[in-house]
């Protein structure tokens, strides 16, 4: 069994983890901890519905949980990682953070975008982007895995086929994005509700949002060019689910039929992504409560444009699933496992 911790239970992806990994065939759960150095609590008092689960949260220790995890998840607040990683990695520990803090290649974009001092910038190097689908092999090496924002989850995997075949212009890609609040967090999820609810509103428009160095720069990797994008991202009046509307100008004219099969075929025994047959559109409640991305697509013929759907669970495939996923390649398990 892999023995398993979670760091930062009281978060929505926390919960998310713990609800995949408590049923996970191969996993044992042998520590959960809190954001902090909180008295150790019953995992009851936390989360009521999980009673049946005879678990502790331990107050926050890096040596204590590099003595007792083969595999440490880290679903913390952004910058908090900084203090744990080092411990962990160093002591030989596979880690899966959810944080944006080891995704971005360039330490310096990152303390623009995140406005905060990066401190542990040579971890940065060792760490592997976590798109389960399109790093699989460097993540069966990894032992630091940043796994990707859910934004970015629904982009690139919407896009990379198209990019990859080289027949869109990469200059002029919009993205229209719409999340339930939980991508948000629990705090803001329960300001929203609070104060907002049911309002359905754009944010951090023109540029503004800092998942777009993240997609910028797994495209342009994926490309060999650079890829600059045009983000704007919306929060949806419910709690969960993740829907990306992709504009892209095409250099020649093909049909949807034509595209649909590239992408079939590239995407060829992913198990987790769904090309929807031409006309069939997604919607969030189709991948809600699952790790499945679907992605459908239609070409503008009046404009030569196309475009594509791609919708994703933002805590299951946008957070806690893929992080499983990349667990399960990790430890050279079945990608389904668990999930």
């Amino acid at each position: 069994m892999i023995r398993t911790g979670i760091v930062g239970i009281t978060g929505y992806t926390g919960e998310e983890l713990l609800k995949i990994l408590s049923k996970h065939p191969s996993v044992k759960i042998t520590g959960l901890y809190g954001r902090g150095s909180s008295e150790e609590r019953h995992l009851k008092d936390v989360y009521p519905h999980f009673k049946c689960l005879d678990l502790r949260v331990e107050a926050l220790n890096a040596k204590q949980i590099a003595d007792k995890c083969d595999v440490v998840f880290l679903a913390l607040p952004h910058a908090v990682a900084f203090e744990v990683v080092p411990h962990l990695v160093d002591a030989g520990v596979k880690v899966i953070d959810l944080s944006a803090d080891f995704r971005l290649a360039r330490p310096e974009v990152y303390e623009k975008w995140y406005n905060v001092k990066h401190t542990a910038k040579e971890y940065v190097c060792k760490s592997v982007y976590g798109l389960s689908e399109l790093n699989t092999e460097k993540i069966k090496r990894a032992l630091l895995v940043a796994n990707p924002g859910c934004y970015p989850t629904t982009v690139i995997l919407g896009c990379v086929p198209a990019v990859k075949s080289g027949f869109i212009d990469l200059r002029r890609i919009i993205i229209d994005s719409k999340s339930g609040i939980s991508g948000a967090g629990r705090k803001s999820a329960q300001t929203y509700f609070e104060d907002e609810h049911p309002n359905f509103r754009a944010y951090k428009i023109a540029g503004g949002h800092r998942h777009v160095p993240e997609i910028e720069q797994e495209l342009s990797i994926l490309s060999g060019e650079d890829v600059t994008i045009s983000f704007t991202p919306h929060i949806m009046p419910v709690e969960r689910g993740m829907l990306s509307t992709i504009y892209v100008d095409m250099k020649e004219q093909i049909a949807t039929a034509a595209i649909i099969e590239k992408y079939r075929e590239f995407y060829s025994g992913r198990h987790f992504i769904k090309i929807l047959d031409e006309d069939v559109m997604p919607g969030i409640k189709d991948v809600l409560n699952t790790n499945y991305c679907e992605i459908s697509m239609k070409v503008d013929e009046r404009t030569n444009r196309l475009i594509i759907v791609s919708v994703i669970d933002n805590l299951v495939k946008g957070a806690s699933g893929q992080a499983v996923q990349n667990m399960n390649i990790m430890f050279g398990l079945p990608e389904t496992a668990g999930l």
